[in-house]
């Protein structure tokens, strides 16, 4: 069992969750040894997790309590400012563990670069210290019902001095576990911005009705606001982040990409337990264990080589994002990074399909049963792999090689 200190699981939470002092880390090896030892602890029960679609409280609470939450804040506020290669191979130890602990502080992560493009040096100031302190951030940008994801309906209207919030909120991964929620809504002028909710806001609430097959656990369902207060002083003007070159997009496409390799290593790495210790040989392998079937052998050893180009793919990915942060950000350098993740981002979500569906050719049909709760596996890959459509990574990939296209300016690129 879990040594995890327990939270009581709840299925809709109005006020703030548990704020527990959280370390600071310094620099890349201490966050990636933070990652390997969570997962150590919240592979324990994953798979229980996962059946009884019981939400990961204490792995949060411990992910958070670790410093993992502040890893990509920037130095001169207080932050580590850990590598993108490091922030992708987080996500993907932290995922081959569990992958809904994985997606949880996915907004997260995408949200704190939002900051970093678009937030007054006040409202940096603020927002990145609390995470520094311990506060989480979830998400409450997609809605339902809209003619496509960039749609919004929510709006937000001057009160005051300060605003009212209004709108109803899906796929809002992260805000049940938060502290913030941050909320997109249009503006007085119909531009987009981004306002942070402090739980427990009279008029705020969230509900756990993600209902998915697959990532069970991330409690990525309603937030609803009628008439929520906001201080002026934490509406973010993200509108800002579209008028010029940025990474916002690739960023968010990187920690994808990531969880998905991380679901691909965990479902590779018990379709091999599973075989060595499980499994029958076929009748005419004439072999003594499944282990010596020739042809299993030559899967698995097809389904290692194509993981680790999707995870080359994804540290290359990382570089190139290294590489153009560290500089001025031109409409090209850009558009360099989108490619680079895009290109990562295919070869992970294909893997991640292939090794999850692959785990029961090769371990047979005991594999199947409920008992192993191995087809979580295939189920969290199919759903999360959803968030964008990999038909598109490759158009944009061709057009770019192709024609010197540059990618739409938007998250999904």
């Amino acid at each position: 069992m879990s040594n995890l200190a327990q939270t009581p699981p709840q299925s809709e939470l109005d006020v703030a969750p548990l704020l527990l002092p959280a370390k600071v880390l310094r620099n890349d090896a201490e966050a990636l040894s933070a990652a390997h030892t969570l997962a150590q602890a919240a592979r324990l029960q994953a798979a229980r997790r996962d059946q009884q679609r019981k939400l990961p409280w204490a792995e949060i609470e411990h992910f958070t309590r670790s410093g993992l939450g502040s890893i990509s804040i920037p130095r001169e506020y207080g932050g580590p400012q850990v590598s993108f290669v490091t922030l992708a191979e987080v996500f993907a130890i932290i995922s081959a563990a569990d992958p809904a602990l994985g997606q949880i502080p996915q907004n997260h992560f995408g949200i704190l670069h939002v900051l970093q493009g678009a937030a007054s040096e006040r409202q940096k100031k603020q927002l990145f210290q609390s995470v520094l302190d311990g506060w989480r951030i979830g998400n409450g940008g997609p809605e339902r019902s809209t003619q496509n994801t960039l749609d919004l309906k929510s709006r937000i209207t001057a009160k005051g001095d300060g605003y009212v919030i209004s709108g109803q909120k899906f796929y809002s991964t992260g805000a049940l576990f938060a502290h913030w929620v941050a909320v997109k809504a249009l503006n007085d002028d119909g531009k987009t911005v981004m306002a942070f909710v402090r739980r427990g806001t009279e008029g705020l609430r969230i509900v756990d009705d993600w209902s998915g097959f697959g990532q069970r656990t991330t409690a990525s369902g309603t937030v609803l606001l009628d008439q929520v207060a906001v201080d002026a002083d934490l509406v973010v003007q993200s509108w800002r982040l579209s008028e010029s070159p940025g990474i916002q997009g690739a960023v968010s496409q990187l920690i994808q990409a990531a969880i998905d390799a991380g679901i691909a290593r965990g479902a590779l790495d018990d379709t091999i337990s599973f075989v060595r210790e499980r499994s029958r040989p076929w009748v005419d392998a004439k072999v003594e264990r499944a282990s010596d079937d020739l042809y299993v052998i030559a899967d698995i050893g097809k389904l290692k080589i194509e993981l680790h180009a999707a995870e080359a793919l994804l540290r290359k990915a990382g570089q190139v994002l290294d590489q153009v942060s560290a500089a001025p950000i031109t409409a090209q350098s850009a558009a360099r990074a989108s490619i680079a993740v895009a290109e990562a981002k295919v070869l992970t979500t294909e893997i991640s399909l292939l090794a999850s569906e692959k785990l029961f050719e090769l371990a047979g049909s005991r594999a199947t049963l409920a008992e192993f709760n191995l087809d979580r596996h295939w189920r969290n890959a199919r759903v999360h792999t959803l968030h964008d459509p990999v038909r598109w990574k490759y158009h944009a990939v061709g057009a770019y090689h192709l024609n010197g296209t540059l990618p739409a300016r938007h998250s999904w690129i």
